[in-house]
């Protein structure tokens, strides 16, 4: 994480040595998001007082779930635990920074710490262990529904499925019209395959033979 941040803001001349030491203020954290997500955050670069410190992070922090379309009870981290370098809050937070800006940044799966809490009660100390995981538990991934984002759309928010609909319809015509063809319905227009092929060969930029397929299906056989 440190060598994926000290890389992206290389330009900025930024070093971070420590996450738990560098990341606290905000400021390094402000510079991430503005340089991985073009975010324009409404607060100061630099916060010298524990106030300020901890306004610039309210926004940040704020900025980062409505980016990452996550609901208060998901977050693992809050201003308070990033403000006093709690390590753990600390990964959580890049981890997930990470995972949507740069899906590709190779961490290892199964990363785990053993965390200890201690609660002081009127019969004394009560302490309680368990493991948290800091990146992806890969034996409960494949466990877990094999369901993608477009099952999970279809089943908990068919609503907005018009919509994402219109999305990828406006995206088809954008290259495809270069072709003088038009999308209208994406079950029926794609289910021979042909705006298909002709869709990948305007994304890769190459042409497609037109004796290599069926430019007009008539069959089962030839749409397969």
């Amino acid at each position: 994480l440190i060598d994926w941040i000290n890389t992206t803001l290389k330009e900025e001349h930024i070093v971070v040595k420590s996450l738990e030491e560098d990341l606290y203020d905000g400021l390094v954290l402000h510079h991430l998001l503005e340089n991985l997500g073009s975010l324009k955050l409404d607060v100061d670069k630099i916060a010298l007082t524990e106030v300020k410190q901890r306004h610039k992070l309210s926004v940040i922090l704020e900025a980062v779930a409505k980016c990452l379309q996550l609901e208060e009870s998901q977050l693992k981290w809050s201003v308070e635990s990033i403000l006093t370098k709690d390590l753990l809050s600390t990964l959580h937070l890049l981890v997930a920074i990470a995972k949507h800006f740069e899906p590709n940044l190779p961490m290892p799966p199964n990363v785990q710490v053993e965390t200890i809490t201690i609660e002081n009660t009127s019969r004394g100390f009560k302490t309680a262990s368990a493991v948290e995981y800091i990146t992806e538990n890969k034996e409960n991934l494949e466990t877990q529904s094999k369901d993608d984002a477009f099952d999970e759309l279809f089943s908990r928010a068919p609503d907005k499925l018009d919509a994402v609909k219109k999305v990828f319809l406006q995206f088809v015509n954008q290259h495809v019209g270069k072709l003088g063809l038009s999308v209208k319905d994406i079950e029926s227009q794609f289910a021979d395959g042909v705006i298909l092929l002709l869709l990948i060969g305007q994304l890769e930029g190459y042409f497609l033979n037109l004796r290599d397929f069926f430019l007009t299906p008539s069959n089962a056989t030839e749409m397969v």
